[in-house]
Order: structure tokens, then C-alpha cells, then sequence
């Protein structure tokens, strides 16, 4: 048979398109089985660079990971908190009282509360950053924060001492009551937080000063009340230099082991001061010292916003007519006030 040549075969003939029954049959389609790539195949680059022959290949995008942003979540979960805060300490602070530690910080990948804090305090949404300086809900939170000036607290610390003397100078039979009554009075004024003073803690106190004036005589109450004035002092020495010390500290053991110092301190001049007060007021200073030094440590606990039960237990220790019970009850609140007030949670602003 003779093989014709195709170049010399009509163009129409030489490429026409093959007739259906010169196709072969494709295979019969099987059971439906995991599609294996061919042997030839190779992945796509991440990052888009050229093939070994010039050629750009195509990009194929990395796969993100799912996990999200952690601190994120957590500024969700305190948003009030952030929003309230007008500084990153009183996030630290308060986040130490919702149980959230340098231990816990380090799980967001920060090295202490106070960084964290920071953190959270930098990302927190507000509308008023465009505000004037001075001007806004934040610094009028801080100024309403802070009260009175320092000078008028003070003068507002000398009224329960002045009160006492002009009612003992004048011999009214009453001198005695309007002594318990100032003493008293000192412990939620000045610079009381509001909300901060039950009554009931209110009331025990007002009836452990009275049991004891009834005990050891009218001068007992009145060295409470000339007290006043020097523990206002103490007290706020205690709150500046804490703050201060919150301030500068990078970790809350940090500031724990700078915070109790600092009460051992104030609690060493406020009792001498009481001693004096009881030496001039003629009160016998076993009685007058312990019991003024757990008043003193009831306005700064609840000044401070820590526990009231251990404050009323205390208290209510002190009626117990037992010589001791006034210093066994400033003892046992000692205890609680340096593991109270080491926080910093406690030093918040109110």
C-alpha cells in the first residue's frame, strides 16, 4: 500500500479533525477514591519566588494561625475597669484584686502586672483623648477623688481634739460623751471613701471607746480625740509615700516589701503621739495606746477599702472586759492590716 506524503496532501485534508469513531474510548469511570497528586508534582512556594527556569511562579498564601490576641480578651473582660481607670496603677490594682498576678501576666507575655497594666491601659478606646488638658470626666474623676485640699483635712482633723478640750475646759457633765463622740467621729472624717463604713463597725467602735472612758475615766477619751490630729497625719503619709512607692515599683513583691516598712513606720509615730496624748490627758497607757491604736488602724484599713469583718471582730474583741483585750485585739489587727495593706489593690483611688 502506498503511504502518501502529507505535505503534498490539500491543507483541509492534513488538518482536519480526527472523526469520532478514530477516538479512543476514555476508561469507564470506577468507585470514587482520594485524589493522589502526580508523582511529578511539587508544592507551591510560600513566598512567591521564581522557578529555576526564570518563570514567576504563582504566590499561594500563608496559612494564618487561629490563636487570637490574648490581652485583647482581657481588655474585653475589664473594659469598665480600663475605662474607669485614669491611670495604668489603678489597673494594676485592680487587677491584683480580681486575683490577676505577675504569674498570671507572664502568661500574656509581660514580665509583671504593672507592664500588662500599661499595656491595657494604652489600648483601651476613649473619646475623650481629644479633650483639653484639665478638662473631661477623667482629671474631674481624680480631682472629686481626691477631696478637699491637704490643708483643710487637716484643719477637719483638729475639730475632735478641739471639741474635747472646749467640753472637759468648760466641766460640763456631758464632757465625757462629747469626747467618745469626736474620737469616733475621726475615724470616717476627713477623706472618708464613701461607702466604705458600715454602721455596724460604726457602732462598735463608738461602744468600745465608751466601755473603756466608763472603765479608766473621761481623760481615756480625750486623748482619743486629741489623737486624731497626728494619726490624720500618719495616715496620710502612709497613702502618699505607698503611692509613690506603687509608682516605682516593677512587680507587686516589690511593692509588698516596700509597703510594710512603711506601715511599721506610721504605726511607730502615731503610737508615740497617743502616749503623749494619753500623758497629758493623765489616761493610763494601757489602756489608752492599745486602743488607740486600734482605732487608728480601723480608719486605715476601711479608708482603704479592705475587709470589714476582721475590723469588727477586732472591735468586738475590744469590749471584752478583760484587761488585755484591747491589745490583743490591736495585735490581731495588725496581723491583717500588714497583709491588707501591702496590696496593691488597697492603694487604689477610691
Amino acid at each position: 500500500m502506498t503511504t502518501l506524503d502529507p505535505e503534498i496532501l490539500p491543507a483541509d485534508t492534513a488538518t482536519a479533525p480526527p472523526r469520532p469513531e478514530d477516538v479512543p474510548a476514555a476508561p469507564a469511570a470506577g468507585p470514587a477514591g482520594p485524589v493522589r497528586p502526580a508523582p511529578h508534582s511539587v508544592p507551591l512556594p510560600l513566598s512567591g519566588e521564581p522557578a529555576a527556569d526564570g518563570s514567576a511562579r504563582p504566590y499561594a498564601p500563608a496559612r494564618r494561625r487561629g490563636a487570637g490576641d490574648p490581652v485583647k480578651a482581657l481588655l474585653h473582660r475589664h473594659r469598665e475597669l480600663c475605662e474607669r481607670a485614669v491611670d495604668p496603677l489603678e489597673i494594676a490594682a485592680g487587677l491584683e484584686a480580681r486575683g490577676i498576678g505577675d504569674r498570671t501576666a507572664a502568661r500574656f507575655r509581660h514580665r509583671d502586672v504593672f507592664s500588662l497594666a500599661e499595656e491595657l491601659f494604652a489600648r483601651t478606646p476613649r473619646a475623650e483623648d481629644t479633650a483639653a488638658p484639665g478638662t473631661g470626666p477623667f482629671p474631674a474623676r481624680a480631682r472629686a477623688a481626691a477631696g478637699p485640699g491637704p490643708l483643710r483635712r487637716f484643719g477637719c482633723a483638729l475639730l475632735p481634739g478641739a471639741v474635747a478640750l472646749a467640753a472637759a475646759a468648760a466641766g460640763q457633765s456631758w464632757a465625757g460623751a462629747a469626747a467618745v463622740l469626736a474620737a469616733v467621729a475621726a475615724l470616717v472624717w476627713p477623706g472618708r471613701a464613701p461607702g466604705r463604713f458600715p454602721a455596724a463597725v460604726h457602732l462598735l467602735a463608738a461602744a468600745a471607746v465608751g466601755w473603756s472612758a466608763h472603765r479608766h475615766g473621761a481623760g481615756l477619751a480625750l486623748a482619743l480625740a486629741l489623737a486624731a490630729a497626728p494619726g490624720h497625719l500618719a495616715a496620710a503619709a502612709f497613702a502618699g509615700r505607698a503611692r509613690r512607692g506603687l509608682a516605682g515599683s516593677r512587680g507587686l513583691g516589690e511593692f509588698s516589701d516596700r509597703a510594710r516598712p512603711l506601715l511599721v513606720g506610721a504605726l511607730a509615730v502615731f503610737t508615740a503621739a497617743a502616749a503623749g496624748a494619753a500623758v497629758l490627758t493623765g489616761a493610763p497607757l494601757t489602756a489608752a495606746v492599745p486602743l488607740a491604736v486600734l482605732l487608728f488602724l480601723t480608719r486605715l484599713l476601711l479608708r482603704h477599702g479592705a475587709d470589714r469583718r476582721p475590723v469588727a471582730a477586732a472591735l468586738a474583741l475590744a469590749l471584752v472586759p478583760v484587761p488585755a483585750a484591747a491589745l490583743a485585739a490591736a495585735a490581731g489587727l495588725l496581723v491583717h492590716a500588714v497583709l491588707a495593706l501591702s496590696r496593691a489593690s488597697a492603694h487604689a483611688r477610691p
